[in-house]
């Protein structure tokens, strides 16, 4: 049997959240980042190890330890890109329904638990919702652009974020097999982070080999959808090693 629990208790909880927001005559769910956000997706956050970071997940935590405070408000908008980015990756195979939810997930897991980190971007969190709502091909178009934008204008150190997205991604990777088996979720959102940042070594021009070291990292997942065995898995050892290496080059 394949281990998916994460899968529905967080696709559960997005569906949920949406509508419950929709009932309240509140498209997109504006009203879950203010009352279900802040109490909901904080709670989540303890429960999954989230600490001061203020990310819901605890492999993704340790990412964000000592990172310059210039650099983290880039980080955490390129941390909820990688939810988007992933999310468009699977909408090509896996439909609307699976990339509304990596968006909802992404949008519970980083922005959320601590929307006040994210008042110095220049963000409109209705675009984002939409993508959360619909799973569209446009409408995550229109979110990933956005997030593009606030990266770029949030500034920072190219090369931190960098490093730090691929720590993030190792770090849930580590969390990916269960008992032999895989949990799906926490496979597309590891992948997610490796795209981030592949997407900002490209975006800040960093060093060629730099972003070759990207790609290959993205390039250990070898699709969107998670297999059902942990044994055709890319050892985490390996992806580890990856992340550091890139880490190391680019100085962070």
């Amino acid at each position: 049997m394949t281990f998916r629990p994460k899968l529905w208790i967080t696709l559960g909880a997005t569906l949920a959240l949406t509508a419950a927001c929709s009932e309240q005559g509140h498209p997109g769910g504006e009203t879950g980042g203010e009352s279900g956000g802040e109490g909901g997706a904080a709670a989540q956050g303890e429960n999954e190890g989230g600490g001061g970071a203020g990310v819901g997940e605890a492999g993704a935590a340790a990412g964000y330890a000592g990172v310059p405070a210039d650099s983290l408000l880039a980080l955490r908008i390129a941390h909820l890109k990688g939810f988007f980015l992933v999310a468009q990756r699977a909408q090509a195979v896996e439909g609307d329904a699976s990339a509304a939810a990596l968006a909802g997930q992404g949008l519970a897991e980083v922005y959320d638990p601590s929307p006040a980190a994210f008042g110095d971007a220049n963000l409109d969190a209705a675009v984002l919702r939409r993508a959360a709502e619909t799973g569209s091909e446009a409408d995550l178009a229109a979110a990933v652009a956005a997030l593009e934008a606030a990266q770029t204008a949030a500034g920072g150190n190219a090369g931190v974020v960098v490093g730090a997205l691929s720590d993030i991604s190792a770090g849930l990777y580590r969390e990916i097999a269960v008992d032999g088996a895989v949990d799906p979720v926490e496979y597309q959102h590891a992948l997610g982070a490796a795209m981030a940042a592949q997407a900002t070594a490209q975006a800040a021009g960093l060093p060629a080999q730099t972003l070759s070291d990207t790609q290959a990292l993205v390039a250990m997942w070898r699709g969107v959808t998670a297999p059902d065995e942990a044994s055709t898995l890319t050892p985490a050892g390996q992806v580890q090693a990856q992340a550091s290496r890139i880490r190391l080059a680019v100085g962070s």
